[in-house]
């Protein structure tokens, strides 16, 4: 999984290519804001290495008040009106590769350098509310590049949802969501200003929202509500320290849920925006969540090999399934709530009882890692890195259809059951559409806007 999402980084990298250099912001003239100025720069740069699940050097940037606190060397990391003995400024100021930081990264740019320095030399004050808050959760949102108008590369597939009508697909794309119809394969149209990679899409019950997942891995996630018809954004729900993985409503349609890479879960309140619960349970990646029928009980899917289930009106942790003994990356609910199925890199689905976590049955024969999973009524979809999506009877626990032709990891799907349609999104960029009736391959397109495969481009010029 981490090696895929280096993969996303490397897309990313080509799709750049395509825009219009940033233009550099001049360092503050007066006095510096921490908020505005000084955390962008540790979120963006230090954060992925100095976060909470892994603290290099036993030094945590993760919020103000661990910033000030020293790591593993001893030396202060922040002394107020002294940026030449902070150990901070001294080690981002370095102009020896082998010894400046990030270590892993580039050198920061001389302005950033210079801001830091200066809000040192000015009193290293915060200007927030609480020094405790995330600093990914306290920083202005970073106004995000336009796609390309055209894509050279098709993009990785990672987010599908079908609008509850069944007459559009929404496909999570590079610093876009782009909507298509799922009838031909058309670009319906393009939601623009999203971070770099969205990991999860979901409509509300009646279609009038659409919520998004969203982020930079190692850097800052996002979790928003846009107007499914015209795309605008609705509400900012909040931000986390790493890239958000999965959003679900409740079944009523009044909460939001969402995971994080930075280990959290979070229930929002969706006409008021507002975090009702934070759950912060699990200790690494949060991978998917699920409502039960009622809403009631949320489950989970992490990193740390467990899926779990939690109370979601008080987030208190009710039951842990450990038997995947590897990471989980997918989970969901059957509709009367006595089974929950989960997903992940031992290549099964389990299926295990909510009331005891039980192991109850599992389902076999991928090739590879599984990771999104759905129940819906008696069929059972999931898509493995094998190159497969299968569906699976859920009362037999038998594999009933095999859904092949990606040329790639599978990463995502979405079932449409009034219409019984079934959507797999590869990292082969392909969106393919399939009639679930019969198995029929129905509509395959590269869901990135304008690109034109080679071969096809030299016949065109020919």
């Amino acid at each position: 999984m981490r090696s895929r999402l280096w993969l996303l980084a490397l897309v990313a990298a080509f799709a750049m290519a395509a825009l219009p250099a940033a233009a550099q912001e001049a360092a503050p003239a007066g006095p510096v804001s921490f908020i505005r100025d000084v955390a962008p720069v540790l979120v963006q740069n230090c954060l992925a290495c100095h976060g909470p699940l892994d603290a290099k050097g036993a030094y945590q940037v993760a919020n103000y008040e661990l910033l000030l606190r020293p790591g593993e060397s001893g030396g202060a990391s922040i002394v107020p009106g002294k940026p030449d003995e902070s150990e901070l400024y001294r080690l981002i100021s370095e102009t020896d590769k082998d010894l400046w930081m990030p270590k892993e990264g580039d050198r920061l740019a001389d302005e950033a350098i210079a801001r830091v320095r200066l809000w040192i030399e000015q009193g290293a004050t915060f200007d927030g509310r609480d020094p405790k808050a995330a600093l990914a959760s306290i920083i202005p949102e970073p106004p995000h590049p336009n796609p390309p108008e055209t894509y050279r590369v098709p993009v990785p597939v990672t987010a599908l949802a079908f609008h509850p009508s069944g007459v559009e697909l929404a496909v999570g794309g590079y610093h876009e969501i782009t909507i298509w119809n799922p009838a031909d394969g058309s670009l319906l149209r393009r939601i623009t200003n999203v971070a770099q990679r969205t990991y999860g899409l979901a409509y509300s019950p009646d279609g009038s929202l659409l919520a998004a997942a969203s982020g930079t891995p190692g850097q800052l996630g996002d979790v928003k509500l846009y107007n499914s018809a015209d795309g605008s954004v609705v509400k900012d729900l909040g931000s986390m320290a790493d890239v958000a993985f999965d959003v679900a409503f409740s079944p009523d349609g009044t909460r939001l849920a969402a995971c994080s890479a930075d280990r959290s879960i979070r229930i929002y309140d969706v006409a008021g925006g507002t975090e009702q619960v934070l759950i912060e349970d699990h200790a690494d990646w949060v991978m998917a969540i699920a409502f039960n029928h009622d809403g009631t009980r949320l489950a989970s899917a992490s990193r740390d090999k467990t899926s779990k289930v939690f109370d979601t009106a008080t987030g208190e942790s009710l039951i842990t399934y450990p038997g995947h003994a590897d990471s989980v990356f997918g989970v969901d609910w059957s509709l009367d709530g006595t089974q929950i199925l989960s997903s992940g890199r031992d290549r099964k689905i389990h299926v295990w009882n909510p009331a005891d976590g039980a192991k109850i049955a599992e389902m076999a024969g991928f090739g590879h890692e599984v990771y999104k999973t759905l129940l819906v009524g008696n069929r059972v979809f999931a898509c493995s890195a094998d190159n497969t999506a299968r569906e699976f009877a859920a009362d037999s626990k038998a594999q009933t259809r095999a859904y092949a032709g990606h040329t790639d990891w599978v990463f995502t799907l979405s079932f449409h059951e009034p219409t019984m349609k079934l959507a797999t999104g590869s990292f082969d960029g392909e969106v393919r559409i399939w009639n679930v009736a019969d198995g029929a391959g129905l509509v395959t397109f590269k869901a990135a806007p304008g690109f034109v495969p080679p071969a096809a481009a030299q016949a065109a010029a020919q």
